[in-house]
This record gives C-alpha cells, structure tokens and sequence, in this order.
C-alpha cells in the first residue's frame, strides 16, 4: 500500500546526541557550481511520520544489523556504487562515523565525489499480501505491500592509503565479525609481511554522518486488526526472513 504524502518541518526543537533534527535535505546536483557548494530542497528519502525513525542508538543498531552497505558517490561520470561491510563508530561525532575500504583497482575512490557521500542500509524485509487484512473481509478495499526498515547515511568522504590506518580499520572489522566464534581468526594470526602486501591493495575512507535518515515500515499505519493479521500470515511463512519481520510488527 503507498505511503501517505508527508513534508517535514524545517523547523523544530535543537537536535540533541540521541535524537535526529527535523531537517534531511536533497542535494540537487544539477544546481552545484562547486563541489563544496550545496543546494538543499527535501528529503532524500520518502519519510511518512508513522515510519520514521529519529533514534539513533536505534539507527545505527540497524546499521549494524545489516552488516552490508551499498557505498554511493555521486561523481562528474555519474553515480559509482560499491557493495561493503563498514564499521559505524557511534564514539565519534554526533551521529557517527563509518569506516571501510574499497578495492585499489575500483575506480571509485579515484573519482573526485559531488557533494556528500551516501551509504545504504537495508534490514528485514519482507511481503504482505492483502489476504492477511481483517479490512480485506470487512470491506475488501486493500493492495498488497511491502515491509521493510532502512537507512541512508550521508557525510563528507575522505580516501586514505596509509598502511597503518588501514591495517586498524581492517583488524577493527575482522575482530568484530570473527568475535561471535568460537574459536576467532584475528589478522595477527597471518604473517605480518603478507598482511602488509595485502594492504597495498586496498584504500580505506572515512565517512563522517553529517545526515541519518531511518525508515521502519512495518505495518504501523494500518488496524491493529490488520497488523495482527500480519503479523501471524508472516509467522506461518516458510521464509525465515518472514519470521523475523513478524517479530517487528507492533501489537
């Protein structure tokens, strides 16, 4: 079912650590006579109030939870896009920093951005077929839809090759992915020299999060009749997938 139309203020009460300001923009590319030079209009992303997120513990948890991003920059040869696992670093800045690395051989990162950079996260998703609606018995007036949470993260990027930064960023990211085993791999346990030459064949990049955008949608803006009917058709799915965003559906 479509979202219902929605402007956000461009006025409200100060932003503070823990909550987001009312106040996502659009870069208008076309309109930047330079590249720090900047044109807001509205949001990026599509932010019906029911399904907005403004916390950002709650933010960057889903950041985490999908482990992935697709890395976007806008660029005079068009947009570039790199799939990457990055770390979100919730002790620096007030909305964060990301870090990662792309390929040496990925021209990305040669390729001087527009503007802000852009990661994007996606969390569970999953189906809702209309069948599950008690409005569907009622009156018969439903669409199907989709369920989903995200993120768009944007900020300044800056590209680095120094060995040590990097061979930090790449232990910081082994350590937090081989953390749940129970018997970890940590990057001393290679040879040093390999590890090394295995760095020269990467660059690394900061993001600093100027602007957070979080979208949660699921099922909020209908009856809570509908949503138990959600909520128990995406239990009963073969998908595991389904299960874990019935979980998500408010009561």
């Amino acid at each position: 079912m479509a979202d219902q139309p929605f402007f956000l203020p461009t006025q409200g009460t100060p932003p503070s650590r823990n909550r987001l300001p009312a106040l996502p923009f659009r870069l208008n590319i076309g309109e930047i006579a330079h590249p720090t030079e900047y044109h807001w209009e509205q949001p990026p992303m599509y932010l019906p109030p029911a399904f907005r997120q403004d916390d950002i513990a709650e933010i960057h948890a889903t950041m985490r939870a999908a482990r992935l991003c697709n890395f976007v920059t806008a660029t005079a040869e068009g947009l570039m896009a790199t799939p990457l696992p990055p770390i979100v670093d919730d002790k620096e800045g007030e909305r964060g920093v990301l870090y990662g690395h792309v390929a040496r051989a990925n021209p990305q990162w040669k390729t001087a951005p527009i503007g802000e950079a852009m990661a994007l996260f996606t969390g569970p998703d999953a189906y809702v077929t209309p069948s599950w609606y008690a409005t569907k018995r009622e009156t018969g007036k439903v669409v199907p839809t989709w369920n989903y949470s995200a993120v768009h993260a944007y900020g300044p990027v800056e590209f680095f090759e120094d060995a040590d930064r990097l061979l930090a960023i790449v232990t910081r990211l082994t350590n937090l992915h081989e953390k749940p085993r129970a018997e970890p791999w940590a990057v001393s346990d290679a040879p040093a020299d390999f590890i090394r030459a295995q760095l020269r064949g990467i660059i690394g990049f900061r993001m600093p999060i100027a602007r957070l955008e979080g979208k949660l949608k699921m099922s909020q803006n209908r009856s809570a009749e509908d949503r138990a009917g959600v909520k128990a058709g995406l239990a009963s799915s073969p998908r595991a997938s389904d299960h874990t965003v019935a979980g998500m559906i408010p009561k």
